[in-house]
């Protein structure tokens, strides 16, 4: 049997990137305006309202001014592109975040492209993600990157060596793969992507030393898949019923944690794991688009 289980908690990773970021916006001062992140999301109650505390919660905790921008129920694929046209064009605005996946006949994906790049610091537009794959990522899907964060803070096994993502959409599962086998100074390594309709879940696993899973469905992931040995990043979040919690549910990952305990090298808990990291990489971002946008129209661009 594998020894204790590893608990890879988000917190320690996601202040040492607190800490950068508000050394980065002390670096800076005053003088032309705090960082400032827009969130744009559909009004009303939704799942989406306790993603939008925590980003408020976070943003003026590091000193970045936070605009929620609510579109009314009913609002059109026209209202959502005149909204993003109207923040892309304010320079006074230098992150900006839309709420997805919208709700039909809203076009998230043709109404994030009209978004500069610099300025989609979820790293969601055509041109971010494309650019993942060559040697100069603008802004990249903050999910990935505080998984690999988790990675690297507790060395978990992934420079050059075998390992699986499992999840194949363009904001998470596709980049994360993409990142972890990029060349120097990226990660090299050797990636097996699967998914939720993978027939053979354990034979696309067997030899992977960390794996990365981004599914939504809760209880994917237990010994009889996971290689023993492996590291877990549990990416995945659900909600499942739990009649002893306030609202008779409570959330859920990919992974068993019960059935992984003392099998698996190590796992992030949901929550408290891949969460936090991915907050503060939201945050990260805006202040780097912040810096960028500063040089350049002190370079007169």
């Amino acid at each position: 049997m594998t020894p204790a289980t590893l608990r890879l908690e988000g917190g320690p990773v996601a202040a040492a990137l607190d800490t950068d970021t508000r050394q980065r916006i002390h670096a800076v001062g005053s003088s032309g305006g705090p960082p400032t992140l827009a969130s744009v999301h559909l009004g009303g109650e939704s799942p989406f309202q306790f993603y939008l505390r925590r980003q408020r919660r976070a943003a003026e905790g590091l000193g970045i001014r936070f605009e929620e921008v609510a579109l009314p129920d009913g609002a059109t694929s026209a209202d959502l592109r005149s909204t993003l046209r109207r923040l892309d064009e304010d320079p006074s605005v230098h992150g900006v975040l839309v709420e997805h996946p919208l709700p039909a006949p809203l076009d998230f994906r043709g109404a994030v492209d009209l978004l500069r790049p610099e300025k989609d610091v979820d790293g969601v537009g055509s041109t971010n993600l494309g650019r993942l794959l060559g040697p100069h990522p603008l802004q990249v899907p903050a999910v990935a990157l505080a998984s690999l964060a988790i990675a690297r803070h507790y060395r978990l096994p992934v420079e050059e060596q075998p390992v699986a993502v499992i999840g194949r959409s363009e904001t998470v599962g596709m980049p994360l793969a993409a990142l972890l086998a990029g060349r120097s100074p990226g990660p090299s390594a050797t990636v097996t992507i699967a998914h939720s309709r993978t027939p053979n879940l354990k034979l696309a696993l067997a030899g992977a030393r960390t794996i990365f899973s981004c599914v939504g469905r809760p209880g994917l992931l237990t010994r009889d898949v996971v290689p023993e040995g492996a590291a877990v990043v549990d990416v995945g979040l659900s909600s499942v019923p739990d009649a002893s919690r306030p609202g008779g549910v409570r959330p859920a990952g990919d992974a068993d944690p019960a059935s992984l305990d003392g099998w698996a090298a190590a796992l992030t808990p949901v929550p408290g794991g891949v969460g936090p990291v991915t907050v503060s990489e939201l945050m990260h971002s805006t202040v780097e688009s912040w810096e960028r946008q500063r040089r350049d129209r002190g370079a007169g661009r």
